[in-house]
């Protein structure tokens, strides 16, 4: 897994009037959690761009001061109208400790069931995951080749060394579905071969 690096400076005083005045500063407040004590620490917002804005999971080292932090990133707190980044609350990864993440899913392949005239419907764009950190990969790629028309790959059948996955094995993670032209060709090809008997 990757690592993105964040430098930030301890929180002095904590709370909204506190929070209302780094934010006008284009700060953002943040809180790392999980560790032995709850750090409050403050960024400028520019250090969280490429961090927030991609599919992808990233462990990530926060230089708080000159004491650096491993942690994930957990929830992020957007304004409802601006889209300005409020918040942010992080994850302190301990070596011996799981944790559990939201692990990206990526589909790849041409499915066979797409030359048929079938369309590839993905169902989970993450997967929730449960692990060490050295284990986590960026994201979970999974191979659709061999999914046939009204196939599909459900939870019970992605298997990442290392990883617990906690969602339900039941549920598709991805389904070719049968589109109209499809199903117009089967009938076509039902009939034809109906005609031919």
């Amino acid at each position: 897994m990757k690592t993105f690096q964040i430098k930030g400076t301890a929180r002095q005083s904590v709370g909204k009037k506190d929070s209302k005045h780094l934010r006008a500063s284009d700060l953002v407040p943040c809180v790392i959690y999980g560790g032995e004590q709850v750090i409050h620490f403050q960024a400028h917002e520019n250090e969280f761009r490429k961090l927030i804005y991609t599919p992808k999971v990233y462990q990530t080292e926060i230089d708080i001061d000159g004491k650096v932090y491993n942690a994930f990133m957990q929830a992020l707190q957007f304004h409802p109208v601006t889209d300005k980044l409020l918040h942010i609350d992080f994850l302190e990864i301990r070596e011996n400790v799981p944790v559990k993440l939201e692990i990206p899913v990526r589909l790849d392949g041409y499915a066979k069931g797409i030359q048929q005239g079938g369309r590839l419907k993905s169902n989970l764009r993450t997967l929730k995951a449960k692990g060490f950190s050295k284990d986590f990969p960026d994201e979970i790629i999974i191979d659709v080749t061999d999914l046939g028309l009204s196939e599909s790959i459900r939870v019970g059948d992605v298997k990442v060394p290392g990883i617990e996955i906690l969602n339900a094995k039941s549920v598709p993670v991805a389904t070719v579905v049968v589109t109209r032209a499809a199903r117009a060709a089967m009938a076509d090809t039902s009939a034809a071969s109906g005609k031919k008997k």
